[in-house]
């Protein structure tokens, strides 16, 4: 199946200098997209882990504390991969301090 590009760069200028922007090419996608088969099921499978999610987080006490561990979770991850070794406690002392870094040491 041939699709048209997704989209197209632009030149602007913002404060003085010359900048790239991608604009997306607009939506509906033409051909229109196709769910069927294996793309179907991986569709619906995302959509139900979606949903057991969203319904989880309902159960939260604190659903800012929640997102912040996998978010500093997730930095601590790139951090490695870049080989700048940051440490997930060092980073939350860094960010909030040491008060809120106590109360997250536990959820990592």
């Amino acid at each position: 199946m041939q699709r048209r590009e997704i989209g197209r760069y632009e030149i602007s200028t913002t404060s003085g200098e010359r900048v790239r922007a991608f604009v997306p090419a607009p939506l509906p996608p033409d051909p229109p997209l196709v769910l069927d088969g294996a793309l179907q099921q991986a569709f619906e499978s995302a959509t139900l882990a979606l949903g057991r999610l969203d319904g989880i987080s309902a159960l939260l006490p604190d659903q800012t504390l929640f997102l912040f561990t996998y978010i500093r979770k997730e930095a601590v991850l790139s951090s490695q991969i870049e080989g700048t070794q940051s440490h997930g406690t060092r980073l939350s002392h860094r960010i909030l301090g040491d008060g809120m870094a106590r109360r997250t040491r536990h959820c990592a």
